[in-house]
């Protein structure tokens, strides 16, 4: 017998309702589960738990939802579990913001979470020539914070993939010739301690901000912790990450935007501005903006960071290098030395006062030429 539009309807309503008693029914499992871990001190949000059950979800679905479709239906469920949880128990995560005060995070003698900062250095250390005079004249400059890679994780195995800890003794060498702080990645739990020797600030890339082992073993440093978003992660998973590192202890955890991947194709990624107010909303945490990877090129790295600062980025971190077309990683997106000083006065931050005589395009500084002749500035070029 054929079925009418209305035998439908009653079918769906009884699905819905039938939903809807499975529904509560594992709302009130889900109280049971929070009253054991709370008798067990156990946390009331594990992602990797969470990110376990939605893949068996996915692989046990034979349709006609897309896989994509499942996963979307079932995370609103747990977030609503999850934020049950809470606001039974009264518990919020560390890095919520709750009644909690920005916090400000000390590097040296700068803070990040008060004045805007920058954060700048090559994509990759290369060799101890290219650091000395790259922090010489950042330095020069009124930058503190110097960043470079000395592990590189790269997309292709046969790519530069940095000097180890070679680079970590010319980076750490030449920062402290100059008074800056270094900051470098961190790829890997066994690589922590060793690199913590010589940073002093660690960094978690993008391809890591998953990679739940290491967040927890930096989270067991007490140092700051500079946590990249993923390029395709959302803000909350953003957020969970970030508390894996302060449940081990380690609360100095520094937010980083720096792009999230879309179809668009004129730039490297998209940068997500909107992150940055939401995130100020959500979390006490300071945020910053990794403008170069975000773009990929050079042009519109300052219009991009006037934007993250006026949103409330608490500072900014480029790529500098001191001859662009011979760098062994991403040379389109890393500016020159005389780029950056034209950079510093578009964007209109204040830096520390320097500690030598100030770097500025033109004013005579020595010029130093590379193997391959290339000069320090562009006249001449």
């Amino acid at each position: 017998m054929n079925q009418t539009l209305n035998d439908y309807r009653n079918e769906l309503h009884y699905m819905n309702h039938a939903i809807l008693k499975l529904l509560n029914k594992r709302a009130r499992v889900v109280m049971d589960v929070l009253a054991l871990k709370k008798s067990e001190n156990i946390p009331l949000h594990v992602p990797q738990r969470e990110m376990e059950m939605l893949q068996d979800l996915v692989d046990h679905n034979l349709g006609p939802f897309s896989d994509e479709t499942v996963r979307h239906i079932f995370k609103e469920i747990f977030q609503a579990s999850v934020s049950l949880m809470e606001e039974r128990s009264g518990v919020s995560m560390r890095v919520g913001r709750a009644s909690r005060c920005d916090l400000e995070i000390r590097v040296g003698d700068q803070v990040i979470g008060a004045k805007p900062v920058v954060i700048a250095g090559p994509c990759a250390v290369e060799s101890e020539e290219q650091m000395d005079l790259v922090a010489r004249v950042l330095s020069q400059m009124g930058v503190r914070l110097l960043r470079g890679g000395a592990f590189k994780p790269r997309s292709s195995p046969y790519a530069f993939q940095g000097l180890g800890e070679e680079g970590l003794r010319i980076m750490r060498e030449a920062a402290d010739r100059y008074g800056m702080q270094v900051i470098t990645e961190v790829l890997d739990t066994r690589m922590v301690e060793k690199v913590s020797e010589y940073a002093d600030v660690l960094q978690i890339g993008t391809r890591n901000m998953f990679n739940y082992e290491l967040l927890k073993e930096v989270g067991r440093k007490q140092c700051p912790v500079i946590l990249k978003r993923g390029f395709a992660a959302t803000i909350d998973e953003f957020l969970s990450s970030a508390e894996y590192i302060a449940m081990e202890g380690n609360e100095q955890v520094i937010l980083c935007e720096r792009g999230i991947r879309t179809y668009e194709r004129q730039t490297r990624n998209t940068l997500d501005i909107s992150a940055v107010p939401i995130l100020r909303r959500m979390t006490h945490l300071p945020v910053i903006v990794d403008v170069s990877h975000a773009a990929g090129r050079k042009d519109i790295l300052a219009d991009l960071s006037r934007a993250s600062l006026a949103a409330g980025a608490s500072g900014i971190m480029v790529e500098v290098h001191p001859f662009p077309a011979v760098a062994r990683s991403d040379s389109q997106q890393q500016m020159d030395l005389e780029e950056f000083a034209v950079f510093i006065k578009e964007v209109g931050i204040e830096l520390m006062r320097p500690v030598a005589r100030e770097y500025e395009p033109g004013n005579g500084l020595k010029p130093i030429v590379c193997p391959e002749g290339l000069p320090l500035t562009r006249q001449g070029a």
